[in-house]
């Protein structure tokens, strides 16, 4: 329930959803941070920051209503009582609440009760809206955990890695600068790059594929100088439901190993228009496999040119 105006949300407040999953599950998507991307649909990237005797303190990269938000926060896993505690230490939202729990309960074998519990110091106008918002992440994180659970099978991850006789600084420049990618790399035909918030970037590109089509995506991207850069795209073409990637550089004796990771769900309503009447999944993997592969290996290579140009 909404604070009246001038009051102080010093109480707990508390919602709840019922989810199709395992209430194991729930735990270990919600708990595990690599996952979040995955689950909630604001979020870019989560670093875990510091290890913490029983949790973790963590920075949180994610875009709400066009927002560009950074914070941190605390958390204590009760891995026994399927519970995560949780401090922020700057909320995205002003006057949001600081403290809370996820506390997960079991409610059959397939079926869990997901609670939000949380106390804040917002007031009025701010806790009402730190009520709303909260109602509307619950209702999205029941979508999202439901669609992880049942796309297991459909999500799917690999790496491409070239090795380059250059430092690993300017391999990461070259990735970084991608303003410049319209000029450099042949299947960009238009590029837009900002920061809005130091090291998170909003990359728009017109993207050429191998058939002569143009698809239009929208990225975001954490760079972590010198070494790596992790994206999340948002504007997604029509085979996937989720794309993320890690861009990472790193010296070793011999130059540079320069990597580009990726995660993909792939989009089963699509598969039939996309590829036609007879398609399945695994050609449907194949093809999102080979698509994104081209073009990350021949930006690698580009990125391996422009790198031992540099050394000379």
């Amino acid at each position: 329930m909404p604070a009246s105006p001038g009051a102080s949300t010093s109480n707990p407040v508390e919602h709840e959803i019922v989810v199709s999953v395992p209430a194991t599950t729930v735990y270990r998507l919600v708990s595990t941070v690599a996952n979040w991307p995955r689950i909630f649909p604001s979020v870019v990237h989560v670093e875990r920051v510091e290890p913490l005797t029983r949790g973790e303190r963590i920075q949180v990269w994610e875009v709400v209503d066009g927002e560009s938000r950074i914070w941190t926060s605390t958390r204590t896993f009760d891995p026994y009582g399927l519970r995560i505690d949780f401090q922020d230490e700057q909320p995205g939202l002003s006057g949001a609440p600081l403290e809370g729990s996820w506390i997960i309960e079991s409610r059959s074998a397939t079926e869990s009760g997901v609670r939000l519990r949380r106390w804040g110091r917002g007031t009025g106008d701010a806790a009402g809206e730190a009520d709303r918002r909260c109602r509307s992440e619950l209702a999205a994180l029941k979508s999202q955990l439901e669609s992880a659970h049942a796309a297991s099978e459909l999500t799917f991850s690999f790496t491409d890695t070239v090795q380059i006789d250059g430092a690993a600084k300017d391999v990461y420049d070259f990735i970084n600068d991608a303003q410049r990618w319209q000029e450099r790399l042949p299947h960009v035909a238009r590029v837009r790059l900002a920061e809005e918030l130091p090291g998170l970037q909003t990359l728009e590109m017109d993207t050429k594929a191998a058939d002569g089509s143009t698809h239009t995506t929208t990225s975001y991207r954490v760079a972590f100088e010198p070494r790596r850069i992790a994206y999340r795209q948002f504007t997604l073409p029509a085979l996937m439901t989720l794309h993320t990637g890690i861009w990472t550089f790193k010296d070793h004796g011999a130059g540079t190993a320069a990597s580009s990771q990726h995660t993909v769900v792939l989009n089963t309503d699509n598969i039939v228009g996309v590829l036609g009447p007879d398609a399945d999944v695994a050609q449907a993997r194949d093809y999102v496999r080979t698509a994104l592969s081209t073009n990350s290996t021949a930006t690698l290579r580009l990125a391996k040119e422009y790198a031992e140009r540099r050394r000379g």
